[in-house]
């Protein structure tokens, strides 16, 4: 694997992209217990400040967490690309309703009853470290380098990663 680190800028970009092109998520809270508590989100925006966005319901366990302790993981995995994110910030819960309008699309329908939903609620992930790993390749590539990586008895460069410093 090559090393390439993202700073400022670059690295909230970086996170963006792969935030959006991935959608799904582990969020990751309760960080501090044995199990921590972990749940399928789906990644509503990544905006200019690298803060990663989703809807939730007030009542959830996730957001129960947020609001007793802030530490959330979030993790990204697309295996069809072999490109994976792992980020960990501070989460908020977001009561605001012009904020919720701009995240909300029918699709939520199926999670809550409208836009108008009482329960209905954002969070907010900032930042503070990131780590991503991605193919430099297409997949049938990386696979036979792989292949000639284990019969040669080599390690292969299959790809980036790095640490995005926001």
């Amino acid at each position: 694997m090559s090393q390439k680190n993202f700073y400022s800028k670059e690295a909230k970009d970086k996170i963006k992209e792969l935030a959006e092109d991935i959608d799904f998520a582990m969020m990751c809270t309760n960080l501090k217990n044995v199990p921590f508590h972990a749940i399928p989100m789906s990644t509503k925006e990544v905006d200019e400040q690298g803060n990663i966005w989703f809807l939730s319901n007030k009542e959830s366990h996730h957001t129960q967490h947020i609001l007793k302790d802030n530490q959330v993981a979030v993790l990204y995995s697309k295996p069809g690309k072999m490109t994976f994110l792992k980020v960990y910030g501070r989460g908020e819960v977001i009561s605001n309703k012009n904020r919720i309008e701009e995240l909300y699309g029918t699709t939520d329908d199926a999670w809550f009853e409208g836009v108008n939903d009482p329960n209905l609620c954002a969070l907010k992930i900032k930042p503070e470290e990131a780590e991503y790993w991605e193919p430099k390749h297409n997949k049938l590539v990386s696979l036979f380098k792989m292949a000639v990586g284990a019969l040669t008895d080599s390690e292969p460069d299959m790809g980036n990663t790095g640490s995005l410093n926001v």
